[in-house]
């Protein structure tokens, strides 16, 4: 494997928590990684500089300069990064075997970018609030109804569509106390930005899941920002919807842990309240030997 963001990319599980932070930097930002210095690399990445030193040699090389060395030629010869580009005459293996790589970098790189206090932030808000409006559009508005569905388990008054208008007036009927929770991966489609103004133009709290710097984000009271480069030109970005999926499970488990043992309970009991809806699961006595 001679291409190095491919090598770095298949020696992510094996890498220590130290190692994986080098390692989200230089993919998010291969050109900065070739003219830094070893301090300025391990600076960026909030880890000491013998664990970039670490690192280089985990990849199999001499050290960093090699190491830059390798990664300057890997990016001259213009040879796709094998998790962001799909290519059309990739075999069903190759591109597989591509799109699951990306998303297991993807979401670590995610994972290793997140601010621990935004999302303490979001956390408390929502735990507070009086009314909660989840809103995305395309393939977020997936991700705005399985919130909904997470959050209206929590017996708070819970609100999501995907019709632009109905979301316009539940943003002019919001108010202080209320909640409105923007889902984008870009931050730019333009009524986004909008909700945002109105929702907080009548007191209420907007919480952007965007990209950091887009105009969603601009006009959020409470960023959290979710920066994922994809491929977008063959096929349907999948990463960012799972990385804003996950951030929604980290959003309601917070809110759960927030309300305490008792209101634990509370959701067994729903939960339980469920199970008649349920068909039983049926054990195969004499199961299809394979």
């Amino acid at each position: 494997m001679n291409n190095m963001l491919e090598r770095i990319q298949s020696q992510l599980p094996f890498l220590s928590k130290s190692e994986r932070k080098v390692a989200a930097v230089v993919l998010a930002a291969p050109e900065m990684a070739i003219h830094s210095s070893i301090a300025l690399l391990a600076a960026a990445a909030e880890v000491s500089d013998p664990t970039v030193n670490r690192f280089c040699h985990r990849l199999q090389t001499k050290g960093f300069p090699d190491f830059k060395l390798q990664l300057a030629q890997s990016l001259a010869t213009g040879k796709p990064w094998v998790s962001r580009n799909i290519n059309e005459h990739d075999a069903v293996e190759i591109y597989s075997d591509k799109i699951f790589q990306s998303a297991l970098a993807g979401l670590e790189q995610v994972r290793q970018r997140l601010d621990m206090r935004a999302i303490q932030r979001a956390v408390e808000v929502l735990t507070t609030a009086r009314k909660i409006g989840f809103f995305g559009l395309g393939a977020s508005a997936v991700v705005a109804h399985d919130a909904m569905n997470k959050f209206f388990r929590f017996n708070v008054p819970v609100f999501c569509s995907d019709d632009v208008v109905m979301q316009r007036m539940s943003c002019i009927n919001s108010g202080v106390g209320d909640v409105v929770v923007l889902i984008s991966h870009t931050g730019r489609t333009k009524s986004l930005p909008e909700l945002a103004q109105l929702a907080r133009e009548n007191g209420a709290v907007v919480l952007a899941i965007t990209a950091s710097g887009s105009p969603l984000a601009q006009e959020a009271s409470l960023l959290l920002a979710l920066d994922v480069a994809e491929d977008t030109d063959i096929y349907m970005p999948m990463v960012s919807r799972m990385a804003q999926l996950m951030l929604i499970d980290v959003l309601a488990t917070g809110f759960t842990l927030h309300h305490g043992a008792s209101f634990r309970d509370n959701l067994k009991r729903v939960k339980e309240a469920l199970k008649p809806s349920r068909l039983d699961k049926e054990i195969d006595p004499f199961p299809i030997q394979r």
